[in-house]
């Protein structure tokens, strides 16, 4: 069995102690990403760009593990305000749209309030 960590360089990793990807096996295991762009630490005020850049973050995530959004399985999406969520939808079926991979959508606050969205995915690598 074979065990890759994979970091963004975010700050968030080392202060909590995570890694942005976990490969084992064949599996990658995307944690939490947020919209903050690690290269400014910033993060856009709209839910709409911040769901884009969430992807873009781990389409990264996935492409250091050796996989892509192609092999996604599961994605999970966390909002504080589920009001919000349809908005997300466009930028969600450009990522997923082909891919429909298994989905939940949950209501609970995030660490920072000016987070609106956070997305964890599952992806299998393909032999």
């Amino acid at each position: 069995m074979t065990r890759q960590l994979i970091s963004s360089g975010s700050i968030f990793e080392e202060k909590i102690g995570y890694s942005r990807a976990v490969v084992q096996d064949n599996w990658v295991f995307v944690s939490g990403t947020t919209g903050f762009d690690y290269a400014t630490m910033t993060i856009a005020e709209d839910i709409v760009t911040q769901t884009d850049q969430c992807l873009k973050n781990i389409a990264s995530a996935l492409a250091q593990a050796g996989s892509t959004m192609a092999e996604v399985v599961r994605v999970t999406y966390v909002l504080p305000n589920a009001q919000e969520f349809e908005a997300c939808w466009p930028t969600l079926r450009q990522y997923f749209g082909e891919i429909r991979p298994a989905a939940m959508m949950i209501s609970a606050g995030l660490a920072d309030p000016r987070m609106k969205i956070e997305i964890e995915v599952t992806a299998i690598k393909k032999s």
